[in-house]
Order: structure tokens, then sequence, then C-alpha cells
């Protein structure tokens, strides 16, 4: 008979459970179950990034844990799971961003950029001694084969998107973007959407000390990350809409 799934076989990365599974890999996944919900979408010019934010009555606000992140300009990334383990590859990304500008003269490409992500998260599944990377990416910007949106996971897969959600409340908010998302919507509709997504999961917890937004859009294909000022104002037309 062979042991209980997870007992013995989750001791080391290397060896797979008689059912063709790898326990570490699993365990990470779950990590990023349990983070906070991220929610990004594109439509044909720009990209919308908005994620929840949690903290306490005593932290500081401005002292947060990130869960947005600028990888080059034209490139940003909204995360769920473990905000350590994602800084090691968001600096990762950052220096292959250069390195391609260095060596090519022209700015990564989206998929190319995920690409060297999945890819150093996978040497982390095949490998004695470490363990999986406990976050999931939601990598999106805008190249010159326009807006892209990939979702990496930390077995090192990835697919594209047109918009999608991770973390603890991302079947509620990929089922309302199944239903409410057009590829054709103008860019004011395609900002309050991602929005709409979370306020069906946070509820009137929605604000804008509990939420992140970023954008990039087709008029200077630059990341942004809004202020809580701008952040306001957004909501107050989320509100009124």
């Amino acid at each position: 008979m062979f042991q209980q799934a997870g007992r013995g076989y989750d001791m080391a990365i290397t060896q797979f459970s008689p059912e063709g599974r790898l326990f570490q890999v699993e365990y990470a996944i779950e990590a990023v179950r349990r983070g906070t919900t991220a929610v990004v979408c594109r439509n044909k010019n720009s990209v919308v990034f908005a994620v929840e934010k949690k903290s306490s009555e005593l932290q500081e606000i401005s002292m947060s844990s990130e869960k947005i992140f600028k990888i080059d300009n034209h490139i940003g990334v909204a995360i769920a799971g473990l905000t350590a383990d994602a800084r090691v590859l968001i600096d990762r990304a950052r220096i292959q961003a250069q390195v391609n500008l260095l060596n090519y003269d022209e700015k990564i490409s989206v998929k190319d950029s995920t690409l060297n992500i999945c890819e150093y998260k996978q040497v982390f599944t095949q490998n004695a001694g470490v363990r999986p990377f406990g976050v999931s990416f939601l990598v999106a910007g805008i190249d010159s084969n326009g807006p892209s949106l990939f979702l990496t996971d930390p077995s090192g897969a990835f697919w594209a998107y047109k918009a999608f959600a991770i973390g603890s409340g991302a079947t509620e908010a990929r089922a309302y973007l199944e239903e409410h998302y057009k590829e054709d919507m103008s860019d004011e509709e395609l900002k309050l959407l991602p929005l709409r997504a979370l306020k069906e999961i946070m509820g009137d917890n929605l604000n804008k000390d509990t939420c992140d937004i970023a954008f990039i859009l087709k008029e200077d294909k630059t990341f942004k990350l809004l202020s809580l000022d701008e952040e306001e104002e957004l909501l107050n037309k989320l509100a009124t809409s």
C-alpha cells in the first residue's frame, strides 16, 4: 500500500507522489489562493490593475505591503501570495528588462518578461534544497504587439488572458469578469471594471486605503500607480456610475 497522499512525499521538491503530484508546488499554489485578491484587465488599447490591500489599524498606510509592482516603464505586475517571494522575482525581472534594453536597444516584450519569470520559477520546482515561490503574477503591459496580460503560477506555467483575477476572492471576481468584460470597452469603462470586480468581494470595505490601482494607458504607454487622491476620485466615479 502507498502512503497517504502528502505524507512523506512532500518532504522533498524532487519527489513525485504515486499520483504524479509535487506536493510542494501544490502548497505554493495554496499560498496564492489564500493571498489578497488581484484583478487585471486589458482592452485593445490599455491595461488596468486593481488589488486588495490589507493593513491593521495601527499600521502606517504608506508602509503597507505592496501588491502592484513596476517591472519597466511599459510593464507592471499584480501579485497574490507571498510578497517577500515576489520581490525576489520582481528584482530579477527588472534586471532582465534592462539587460534586454542594453543588448538589443529595445524594450523587453511582455511575453519575454513573463517567460523569464516562469523559467526561474520552474528551476525552483526541480532542485533539492529549495522550495517553489509561493506567489502568482498577473504580468501586463503594452509593447509593439499592443496590450498583453499573462498569468504565472508557482510551477512556472503561464497563460494569456484578456481579464483575470487571482487570490482569495478570485472565484467571485472571475465570475464577475466573465459576465461583464467586453473587449471593445472604452478606457473609462476599463478603469472601473477591476474595481467593480473587487467590490463584489469587498463590498463597502472598498476604499482608497484598502486597494491599490495602476494604469498603463494608450496615451503614453507608461506604468502609473495612482496616488490616494487619484484613487478616491476614481472610487467616487464608481459610486456614482
